[in-house]
């Protein structure tokens, strides 16, 4: 038999009230991903935990992870990765997803630095970790290739070593020209206003260089700011909140926790 109206507007406020009461950890907390040029994952155990603490990220991408093997573990996270080609310790790339959220690794066909995975927020997301080294040329049908290989809705986090007007940068190069035409020609959204994301330690300069690209649907949820820390890289990380992930009574741990431990 049908539940009457009053007692199924009961049923469901009580179980919305247990599915927030018994949500995961990283549930409670705003969906927040990060994306960090790392300059070396091993040697910067320290400095994750800190980003983790500070920010409580479901979702961190790596860049420059300088890994020769998948044989690393981070206490509460998952970690997709993918090495450098010829499989020395410089450049690669890698994901590191909350344990208690839903995340499946996908297996792009790509000659590029680039590891992904769908992860579930208030929707499943797509998120693609990316590293285009400055001195290697990049093939703009290998970008097309890639993007075309993620599911909508997506996000493509990275150091892609670009510089043009168009997401604050004083000059142009021919990286910056690929990367516009690249947003162009897939109808890709820039999340980056103007703020720098790098520090040239010869020339004690700034730089916009990582950038955050997502497909439409996503551009009016999520917002992005630059962390102020480099912790002991040379690139600040950029921090994404997706604002449909609300949460009611959102846990705060006591001060001082440590959250992370590697």
């Amino acid at each position: 038999m049908a539940c009457q109206p009053a007692r199924l507007r009961t049923s469901c406020l009580l179980l919305s009230h247990l599915f927030v009461r018994f949500l995961p950890f990283s549930f409670l907390l705003m969906a927040t991903f990060v994306s960090w040029n790392c300059r070396g994952f091993k040697n910067k155990s320290m400095e994750l935990r800190d980003l983790v603490n500070k920010h409580r990220p479901i979702c961190i991408a790596l860049q420059e992870t300088y890994l020769k093997t998948d044989k690393h573990n981070i206490r509460h996270y998952k970690i997709f990765s993918k090495h450098h080609i010829d499989n020395r310790a410089s450049g690669g790339v890698a994901i590191l997803a909350a344990s208690d959220i839903p995340s499946i690794p996908l297996t792009p066909n790509t000659n590029l630095q680039a590891v992904a995975i769908r992860i579930q927020t208030q929707s499943l997301v797509t998120v693609c970790s990316l590293y285009l080294p400055p001195s290697e040329r990049v093939n703009q049908i290998e970008l097309n290739n890639l993007v075309h290989q993620l599911p909508s809705p997506f996000i493509i986090l990275g150091d892609l070593n670009g510089h043009s007007p168009f997401w604050g940068s004083s000059d142009s190069n021919a990286r910056g020209q690929q990367i516009e035409k690249f947003l162009a020609d897939n109808n890709l959204c820039l999340l980056n206003s103007d703020e720098k994301t790098h520090f040239h330690l010869p020339t004690r300069t700034f730089h916009l260089v990582d950038l955050a690209i997502c497909s439409p649907p996503l551009l009016p949820y999520f917002s992005l700011t630059v962390d102020n820390d480099l912790y002991n890289s040379d690139h600040f990380p950029l921090i994404l909140t997706d604002s449909r992930h609300n949460p009611i009574n959102p846990f705060r741990p006591p001060s001082g926790a440590h959250l992370l431990q590697v």
